[in-house]
Parts: C-alpha cells; sequence; structure tokens
C-alpha cells in the first residue's frame, strides 16, 4: 500500500452518483485558504472495464472503494492546466496514466504520458474534445455525446446552483468575486487565459456549436437539461463589455 500521506488529504465530499449511462460525478470540497472552502467535483467516464477520472479529487477509503467497483482506473484525463493537486495520489496508488494537452506550469512534476489535441482518439466512444485555442495556456471542454450531451469543464465555464458544499465565508464571497448562483465563464480563469488586447468571445462562440443538454465543471453544481441556453447567456454577459 503506497504511503498516501505524503500526499494532500482528502476533504469531504459526497457518494459517486451516475449521472449518464456510465458517466458519473462526485461532488466534493477543497481549501483553498484558512478562510474559504469551496466545491470541486470530479467526473468519471466508464468504458469496458476501464475507468478514467476528469478533475480528479482524492476520495476518502469508504470513496476509493466505491471508485474501484467501477473498474480500473486506467487513466487521468486533464483539460485544465490549472487542477492537478490529486494527479500524483491516483498516479501512486493505481499506476494511471495521465492524458493531458501538455505539461502543467502549475504541477510540472508530472509529464503526461499521452499528449492530446483536438484530433486525437479518446478512449472512450461517443465523445468530442473541444480546444480552445489563442489562450496563453492551453485548456479544453469534454463532450460525452449521448443522452442529450454532457459538456465537461474544468475552470473556463462553471454552474452554481446552489452553495452546497461552500463554507459560510465562500457562501458570501462568491458573488462578489464574479460567481453568482447561475452559470458564468470563469472570471478569474479568464483574465488568467487572455493575451494582453485580445479576446476570447470566439472561442466561446465556437463551443456553443456543440450540442449539449447537460453540464458539469470541476466547481459549482451539475446543470441538466437547460445547460446550452444557459451557456449561452454566460457568454453574452461575460463579453458584453
Amino acid at each position: 500500500m503506497p504511503n498516501d500521506s505524503t500526499f494532500p488529504p482528502f476533504y469531504p465530499h459526497d457518494s459517486i452518483e451516475e449521472i449518464i449511462s456510465d458517466v458519473f460525478m462526485v461532488r466534493g470540497t477543497i481549501r483553498m485558504n484558512a478562510l474559504m472552502r469551496i466545491t470541486r467535483n470530479m467526473a468519471i467516464v466508464r468504458h469496458e472495464g476501464e475507468v478514467t477520472l476528469i478533475n480528479p479529487i482524492r476520495l476518502d477509503e469508504a470513496g476509493l472503494e466505491q471508485l474501484t467497483t467501477l473498474g480500473d482506473i486506467t487513466r487521468i484525463f486533464r483539460i485544465g492546466p490549472m487542477h492537478g493537486v490529486d494527479d500524483p495520489f491516483y498516479i501512486d496508488r493505481y499506476g494511471c496514466e495521465l492524458w493531458a494537452q501538455e505539461t502543467s506550469s502549475t504541477y510540472p512534476e508530472l509529464k503526461p504520458d499521452r499528449l492530446i489535441d483536438a484530433s486525437s482518439v479518446l478512449p472512450f466512444p461517443n465523445a468530442k474534445l473541444f480546444t480552445f485555442e489563442g489562450m496563453l495556456r492551453k485548456e479544453s471542454a469534454l463532450l460525452i455525446e449521448r443522452e442529450g450531451g454532457l459538456l465537461l469543464t474544468t475552470d473556463s465555464l462553471q454552474h452554481y446552483g446552489d452553495y452546497r458544499h461552500n463554507n459560510f465565508f465562500a457562501r458570501i464571497l462568491m458573488p462578489f468575486i464574479g460567481f453568482p448562483r447561475k452559470m458564468v465563464v470563469g472570471p478569474i480563469w479568464l483574465k488568467m487565459m487572455t493575451p494582453e488586447g485580445g479576446s476570447l468571445e470566439s472561442e466561446f462562440r465556437r463551443l456553443l456549436e456543440l450540442d449539449f443538454n447537460h453540464f458539469l465543471s470541476a466547481h459549482g453544481s451539475l446543470l441538466r437539461d437547460s445547460a446550452h441556453g444557459a451557456v449561452a447567456d454566460a457568454v453574452d454577459r461575460a463579453f458584453s463589455i
């Protein structure tokens, strides 16, 4: 058994929940600093006995036992460069691969086993990788093309149907730092990713050409059935100035 204490700890989280056929989520938390605890979500895709983790969060032992009942934990599929704090835990414990667009400058100690782009053959069917172009760092979104379409993101788009799992201080602060209880283009992410004098509006308009009804990001809450319209509204608000 690996020495799990060498990795960042797990934080409180829900049980694994199936959201569409063979796609699951875990809604959890992460402590940002001494005052703020916010939501963090992991998506899980199962295909032919293999399990792929998207936006991984470390689970407690009961959660890991539940996770292993889904199949072999085969890979981490990283779609956001600013996430990855729990990737080393899963790689060490299960020997899974890391698939990513590039080596992350946030977590440079992990080198991808496989580099991916929009033309890559994905490890599960009925899926498409959307890659944002013209940004300061590489980020993508993953579309699962079944049951109305499920769009998975990391920080680019976030939906807050509620503030559950945020602590009291975070619940008070979130609306004032750009995260009201609705779909948003991540305001902090947008500033960090946009080249000086540039705009990412055309990339979000291109994203809206995808067909999806459901949405889950690495933060916030799951949105069912009305996601495409919510994303369109968020894009209009973000780029209306």
